[in-house]
């Protein structure tokens, strides 16, 4: 069997659809992944994918109508057709994911309309899936699209420790320069609810290195720059992470005993890495059910409010780095966060 699975992004995203691949492969498929051109990196060496396929969905966004474009879409689509998946796995739930996986030509296999963040994107799926009350996490959720197929699931944990297996000479020379033990504080998050603010976090790393001797790194993507900034400026002996790839980031988390995040893509890389990770998730996050849905972690997903204090979540690291049974092998479940 030949299986398409389309995820595009983003990254956080592209991690919990992982186990998709694997446990895929395990069942004995050939598996192809399409995603956007962006996130390529993130998925190129994983053992679990036959074939994996870019697609610039930003710049064809930009400028629909090129000839150059369209030449690009029908490359696309004359190369999915090559792969000749038997089954396509549409794990995203919107119309461009939907009108690219339908490129293949092979029968879609999506979440049904109630159950998409696009509903009416669904008339363009071949079988729809629909949600179970216990498929929480998202990625039970993904995992449910490989029931149609018949294909078991043996593994539920993302799993990105391929990536360590490639050398990075910019988070090489970089890790050279710091201190050890260090703790990675990442303060950028897509959505504004979702980061802690730049003075705990600063309160957190001068804390952390004065109890435990956690020297302060500072982690950082596009869009944080003004985040990163404000925490240099009151952390002012942390080491800033230079500008890395995926496989640079991950060089660098793997090598911390500590990643402290919101709910944002490089917690769940470092997550998917084996990394003790504190997750930091805010009341909005909890109205929502995010914590439950992105367990497992290494370490513990702690929410917060505003009566939480900065001490109470060093605590909390604390216990996490001091106490070896405290972080798990791939594969474990955590129970949800604490409050």
């Amino acid at each position: 069997m030949r299986v398409l699975i389309v995820r595009l992004s983003a990254m956080g995203d592209i991690v919990h659809a992982l186990p998709l691949a694997l446990n895929a492969q395990i069942g004995g498929a050939t598996v192809g992944w399409l995603a956007d051109r962006r996130y390529g990196g993130l998925l190129a060496g994983n053992p679990s994918i036959e074939r994996l396929f870019l697609a610039d969905t930003r710049r064809w966004r930009r400028d629909p109508f090129s000839p150059s474009v369209w030449k690009e879409i029908a490359g696309l689509r004359k190369a999915l057709r090559q792969f000749e998946p038997d089954v396509t796995l549409d794990a995203q739930g919107l119309w461009k994911s939907a009108l690219l996986a339908r490129l293949s030509g092979a029968k879609v296999i999506s979440f049904s309309a109630g159950s998409r963040r696009e509903p009416s994107s669904a008339v363009l799926v071949g079988k729809g899936v629909g949600l179970t009350h216990d498929a929480v996490h998202i990625v039970d959720q993904n995992l449910s699209l490989l029931a149609p197929v018949g294909l078991p699931v043996t593994r539920s944990a993302p799993d990105a420790r391929y990536l360590l297996a490639k050398e990075s000479p910019a988070a090489s020379a970089f890790l050279r320069t710091l201190p050890s033990p260090f703790a990675l504080y990442h303060p950028g998050a897509a959505q504004a609810e979702k980061t802690w603010g730049e003075e705990n976090y600063a309160r957190l790393a001068s804390r952390l290195h004065q109890d435990i001797g956690l020297y302060p790194a500072i982690s950082w993507g596009p869009g944080d720059e003004k985040r990163v900034e404000r925490l240099s400026e009151l952390l002012t002996d942390a080491a800033r992470t230079p500008r890395l790839d995926f496989t640079g980031l991950a060089a660098v988390m793997a090598r911390a005993s500590l990643f402290v995040a919101g709910d944002t893509g490089p917690l769940h890389l470092a997550d998917a890495l084996g990394v003790t990770c504190l997750a930091l998730f805010g009341p909005q996050a909890h109205r929502r059910n995010v914590p439950e849905r992105n367990r497992p972690y290494r370490g513990t997903a702690l929410g917060y409010d505003e009566a939480s204090s900065v001490e109470a979540v060093a605590r909390k690291a604390v216990e996490l780095v001091t106490t070896p049974e405290m972080t798990k092998d791939p594969g474990a479940e955590d129970q949800g966060p604490e409050r």
